[in-house]
């Protein structure tokens, strides 16, 4: 963003001085009034210091968002069922590459406009605590475990692997304890124990942290233990800071330190709110209380200069390790050619993650795959041609989008008869009483119905716009008047069902599960989301993707929603069978778990402990499946989880293959936090369980594809 070369009486300016000294030098030149002005997101210039314009508001969840063309990834929540730590970081490093380009060409044309910057405010990394939470979508889910290697592997891919430049910078947000209700963000406080606040709301922050060195931590909206996160010293001082060793850069929420005093009301006014989160560590503030009210409450002796240079020197050296004050030419990004952006290498990865996201949730009798030749094929439902739902929320806008229909159509032969009518409306009845849709639906050979949601039913406080609740789901059911035109559908007719559902969240559809033949979630699958979604129902490739949150039988199964215990939620504590358990998958062939060794019977603090497992493909299928390796029986003096995800490793093989899998566990992976927050280690036997989805309660549990043994803990 610089001038070349160094400028007489501007060190900072050099490439070749440390970052410290050059943030040292670049504090020394500003004056207290320029200084606050780039505490903002929207920071301006400072044309005698070499400063160019620039907002740190940006943001790409599964591609460049927001910022024109881009190619368009599925949503995390389908980037999560996939259970790819690889996958997701070539997808996150393409990403990172299409944002330095974008960025590169903006700046050519003087475009510093908001989102166009490489200070990403992503990934969310907040636990799916409750499917009802509208921007569950955003997450990757309901376990800490898989929460947290995905969000490693995307950041690192995002960030890049030079060791002296930042690809692009990332952002674990909302810290911490952050899950809805959307309604009551701004005000609410979100009460919950230390034992889970140390369990299942910090673990994926402090991957992020300790193991991926991400460049920024960005403040929830919400109160936790009473303080607003923004301004939490615990959680930014003595969490981030003290325990984490955190070196980058914390963001508010965008409007957060306003609620300090117009929600919250722990403040009486924008100036105390200002030095209240400067003082716990908010550096960056997206909103409008940094400014002249930090500048009142320097003047008025609330906070210190020093403290403002403190805080400023995170944000610069941001600047600095993206190269924004270095010589263009440098830079080792500038290479990148711009025919990388939704070109065919990015294209073809973001149709591996979506076909590798599908989840098939039930299948009788085998119907699918369905024959490329099938006679007569019908198509109903309002997201068959929809592309709203291959985006999801935050997203970007691709040169070329393939929807389901698409794909269905490119499919079949030359010689099928298929059709297609729309049939139903997504979020409220037809208008118009007659249907002469289901009658030709059920004379077909087959029929797929492609009903769910969309964005604008689930989502961000004021971003849904077809929802009553601010963004998130009361009921979870699929909308009754979808119900009862495939009821109309499948009514005296043995034809098969074939039911794709779109959505970010879990449905509760016990209704849909007893009538459909096969059920597909598709989840919001991005611009290869309708390509990939009929090359799988024509087999071209084996489903393999896998639950990141469960699926409950009814909503009276849930926990209130403003509760923050974990106690009877998820996988992890849940005590009722669900209708879908996490980790639940089908394949079209059939997948053996042979063998489950551990490298010792008795753990050895100081020596991994190997858990090794085979698995077979004894199908006709060539496919990949997800083991999946959980902790379960703890022997501990408090409520513990019920099964704790620790390991997992997708795998291909090809019909008949097998292959050997290894585990490694350390002796934390086998501990807990107690109600103080304390990490104990359980004594006495623990059962280890490999398998391809959680060993849950109900059906599912019988007939698991699973094998179990114990560790014994002295």
């Amino acid at each position: 963003m610089a001038a070349s070369g160094d400028v007489p009486g501007q060190g900072w300016l050099n490439p070749l001085l440390p970052i410290p000294e050059r943030v040292a030098l670049l504090l020394e030149a500003m004056t207290l009034e320029e200084k606050i002005q780039q505490m903002g997101n929207n920071a301006p210039a400072i044309d005698r210091l070499g400063i160019k314009e620039y907002n740190w508001w940006n943001e790409c969840l599964h591609g460049v968002a927001r910022n024109g063309r881009a190619t368009v990834f599925p949503q995390a929540i389908g980037m999560a069922a996939t259970f790819d730590e690889a996958l997701i970081y070539e997808v996150s490093s393409a990403i990172g590459k299409e944002a330095r380009i974008k960025f590169n060409i903006a700046q050519q044309l003087g475009n510093y406009a908001q989102y166009s910057g490489l200070t990403f405010w992503t990934p969310n990394v907040n636990i799916f605590r409750d499917p009802r939470w509208g921007r569950g979508q955003e997450t990757y889910g309901e376990d800490p475990f898989l929460t947290s290697r995905m969000g490693v592997n995307f950041v690192k891919g995002l960030q890049g692997d030079d060791p002296r430049y930042l690809q692009a910078a990332a952002c674990a947000k909302h810290f911490a304890v952050h899950s809805g209700p959307e309604k009551l963000r701004h005000e609410f406080d979100a009460v919950c124990s230390k034992q889970d606040l140390y369990e299942t709301y910090l673990p994926a922050f402090k991957a992020l942290v300790t193991e991926a060195n991400v460049e920024s931590v960005m403040g929830a909206y919400n109160r936790v233990y009473g303080i607003p996160a923004c301004g939490s010293e615990f959680l930014l001082q003595e969490v981030l800071r003290e325990d984490w060793n955190f070196q980058g850069h914390v963001v508010s929420d965008c409007g957060a330190i306003e609620d300090f005093h117009a929600h919250h009301q722990v403040t009486p006014n924008p100036i105390a709110s200002a030095a209240m989160a400067l003082k716990a560590g908010t550096d960056l503030n997206c909103g409008g209380v940094y400014g002249t009210h930090l500048l009142t409450a320097v003047e008025q002796g609330l906070v210190s200069e020093d403290l403002v240079d403190e805080r400023l020197g995170k944000l610069l050296t941001t600047k600095f390790k993206l190269g924004f004050f270095d010589p263009v030419e440098t830079l080792p990004f500038n290479s990148l050619d711009e025919s990388l952006v939704g070109g065919e290498a990015h294209t073809e990865l973001a149709y591996q993650m979506a076909a590798k996201s599908l989840v098939l949730l039930k299948n009788d009798n085998q119907v699918l795959p369905l024959s490329t030749d099938i006679k007569n094929l019908y198509v109903v439902g309002p997201n068959a041609t929809s592309s709203e739902v291959l985006l999801g929320n935050y997203f970007g806008l691709a040169g070329r989008t393939y929807n389901i229909l698409d794909g269905i159509v490119s499919n079949v032969s030359l010689g099928t008869t298929i059709n297609y009518k729309q049939g139903v409306l997504m979020d409220h009845p037809n208008a118009n009483p007659i249907d002469w849709s289901t009658g030709e639906a059920k004379a077909a050979d087959a029929c797929i119905a492609v009903m769910g949601i969309s964005p604008a039913m689930e989502g961000e406080e004021g971003e849904a716009i077809a929802s009553a609740a601010l963004g998130d789901r009361p009921d979870l059911g699929l909308p009754q008047h979808q119900v009862e035109y495939l009821k109309t559908i499948k009514e005296g007719s043995d034809n098969p069902l074939i039911v794709v559902l779109t959505g970010g969240s879990p449905f509760v559809l016990p209704e849909i599960a007893e009538i459909a033949d096969a059920i597909i979630m598709a989840w919001y699958p991005g611009q290869e989301g309708g390509r990939a979604v009929g090359d799988m129902i024509f087999g071209k490739f084996s489903p393999s993707g896998k639950l990141p949150i469960t699926f409950p039988q009814s909503i009276s199964q849930l926990p209130a929603y403003e509760d923050y215990s974990m106690k009877g939620r998820t996988y992890r504590y849940m005590e009722e069978a669900p209708l879908y358990p996490f980790g639940y998958g089908l394949s079209y062939t059939n997948f053996e778990i042979l063998d489950l060794q551990l490298s010792h019977k008795k753990l050895k603090k100081g020596a991994p402990l190997r858990a090794t497992a085979t698995l077979r493909n004894s199908g006709n299928f060539d496919a990949e499946n997800v083991l999946q390796l959980y902790i379960s029986g703890y022997q501990v003096p408090f409520e513990a989880p019920n099964y704790s995800l620790k390991g997992f490793e997708r795998i291909y093989l090809k019909a008949g293959e097998e292959k050997t899998i290894d585990f490694e566990l350390e002796a934390d992976d086998l501990s807990l936090y107690n109600a103080a927050g304390e990490l104990v280690q359980p004594k006495g036997a623990l059962t280890i369980t490999v398998a391809d989805q959680s060993p849950h309660l109900g059906k599912f549990q019988q007939g698991i594809n699973a094998l179990s043994t114990q560790v014994i803990i002295k």
